[in-house]
C-alpha cells in the first residue's frame, strides 16, 4: 500500500518574525492529529528553513534518533556533549539524545539555509547520548541506524533514471528536489510517500531529483 503526502498538506510552524519557516509531515508540537503520529519508528520529518543569522536555541531532547540533511546553506551544530559542526549539503548527521541531551542549531551563514530533520524512536530508551557525521555521503552506501532498525538510502537520479525501493515492512520517501514517479503518482519537492509491505517497487526520475528513503522495520 502507498499513501502518497503532498508538501502542500504539510502543517505549517516556526516563527516568521524570527526567520524560521517550519512544515511538519506528522503532528508535532502544537499541530497535534492523532491519526498521523508516526511511520514504523519515523515520528518527525520537518522541513526547516531559516534565514540568516536566524535558528534555535539549545533545547533539550530525549529518547530520539535525530538524523538532519541539509538541502541548501550550512547548519551549525552545537550540543552538550560538546560537538560543534557545520553541517553542509550531502552530509548526514545523526545525533542519537538517549537519556537526554541539549543542543541548537543555527544559520551563521550570509545565505538562506533549508534542511530536513528526519526523529526516529529508538528500539530501547535511554543509555548515553551519542554523535555521527558522513561527510558527503555516496548513492551507493547507506547510512545505518540501528538503534532504530533503519537505513537511509540518499538516491541522486538522472532524468529517466530509475532505482528501486527497498523491499521492506515499511519505507518512508521524501523528494528533496526534482520529480519522480513511483507507482504512477508524481511526487515533486517535499512530497512524501508512505509505503507498507513494499515488493518490487522503483523510482522513476522525470527530471534530475534527489530522494531520501527510509528503510524500516515492522
Amino acid at each position: 500500500m502507498i499513501s502518497v503526502r503532498r508538501a502542500g498538506g504539510r502543517f505549517r510552524g516556526g516563527d516568521e518574525a524570527a526567520g524560521i519557516e517550519s512544515l511538519h509531515a506528522f503532528s508535532f508540537g502544537r499541530f497535534y492529529d492523532p491519526d498521523n503520529l508516526r511511520f514504523g519508528p519515523v515520528i518527525a520529518c520537518n522541513e526547516e528553513r531559516l534565514a540568516p543569522g536566524a535558528g534555535f536555541d539549545e533545547h533539550p531532547h530525549s529518547h530520539t534518533e535525530i538524523v538532519t540533511w541539509v538541502v541548501e546553506g550550512e547548519l551549525t551544530h552545537r550540543d552538550s556533549t560538546g560537538h560543534a559542526t557545520v553541517v553542509r549539503p550531502g552530509d548526514v548527521q545523526r545525533l542519537s539524545s538517549a537519556g537526554g541531551v541539549r543542543h541548537s542549531e543555527r544559520n551563521d551563514a550570509g545565505v538562506p539555509l533549508t534542511f530536513v530533520q528526519m526523529w526516529l524512536a529508538p528500539k530501547d530508551p535511554g543509555g548515553e547520548p551519542s554523535y555521527d557525521i558522513v561527510r558527503g555521503i555516496a548513492d551507493s552506501t547507506p547510512y545505518a541506524l540501528p538503534e532504530a532498525g533503519a537505513m537511509l538510502h540518499v538516491r541522486r537520479l538522472a532524468a529517466d533514471e530509475r532505482t528501486a525501493v527497498p523491499d521492506a515492512p515499511y519505507v518512508y520517501v521524501h523528494v528533496v528536489r526534482g520529480v519522480v514517479r513511483i507507482d504512477g503518482d508524481d511526487l515533486g519537492p517535499g512530497d512524501a510517500a508512505r509505503i507498507t509491505d513494499a515488493d518490487g517497487l522503483e523510482l522513476a526520475a522525470a527530471v534530475a531529483s534527489e530522494v531520501l528513503m527510509w528503510e524500516l522495520p515492522a
